[in-house]
């Protein structure tokens, strides 16, 4: 871990010469966008450039993103040849990737399959979710156990099938259970820090190189409700 020139606290999970990965703060952007927000590849390039103090440019390939108010594992590519088999083992479903969500209600079953159909609507940034297959709708299926009860919330444990906009948000809304401080999908109120009680916790993969498992699990934030889940 290293706190950069403009004192950001990066958690690094891993790292070797093809790959890095960061436990994300909620808040943070992982690629740019409209906003103009510095975002998460940006300060990991400058690390990268701090560490090994490289005068020129620095590679970082993003090879996918979880959305603004969660926070967990992201994986970084550090070369091109990574990059390319990392996008390839996320389009034939090799990656394995583990979600932990705190919801306000208790889903009816201690455990299911969910399966939508989620329509995303640019304008607002928002996914529709719809029980059978509709116009422009992309199936989502996704898996989820109820893993511990907590003071009026209760954790789960989500798996996914599919990797649609806001997915994992979506269906938890489609069931009654909005992720806690999630409002743009249901829930009462905002947490004090803008994020949302969803967290990627694990990641399992076959390194794209090496070809050994690599198995990264992401601490949860230093919040009470958080702490109380481990």
């Amino acid at each position: 871990m290293k706190i950069l020139s403009n004192h950001y606290n990066l958690q690094v999970l891993f790292e070797d010469n093809h790959l890095i990965v960061i436990n994300k703060r909620p808040g943070d952007i992982v690629q740019g966008d409209k906003t103009k927000d510095t975002p998460l590849s940006e300060i990991v390039k400058e690390y990268l450039k701090i560490k090994y103090d490289k005068s020129g440019n620095v590679y970082l390939g993003v090879i996918h993103r979880i959305d603004r108010p969660t926070s967990g594992i992201v994986v970084f590519a550090k070369t091109s040849k990574s990059l390319s088999r990392m996008n390839l083992m996320l389009k034939e479903h090799t990656i394995q990737k583990t979600y932990w969500a705190i919801t306000q209600n208790k889903p009816e079953k201690e455990g299911d399959k969910l399966i939508h159909w989620l329509r995303k609507n640019e304008k607002n940034n928002k996914s529709t979710h719809f029980s059978k297959e509709t116009k422009n709708a992309k199936k989502a299926i996704l898996n989820y156990k109820i893993i511990k009860e907590l003071d009026n919330y209760f954790l789960l444990e989500i798996t996914m099938e599919s990797g649609r906009h806001h997915q994992i948000r979506c269906q938890l809304q489609a069931i009654g259970c909005p992720i806690k401080g999630d409002i743009k999908y249901g829930s009462k109120r905002t947490n004090k820090d803008g994020g949302i009680d969803l967290h990627a916790r694990n990641i399992k993969f076959m390194h794209p190189v090496s070809k050994k498992e690599i198995d990264i699990t992401a601490p949860v934030r230093d919040e009470k409700i958080w702490q109380s889940c481990i």
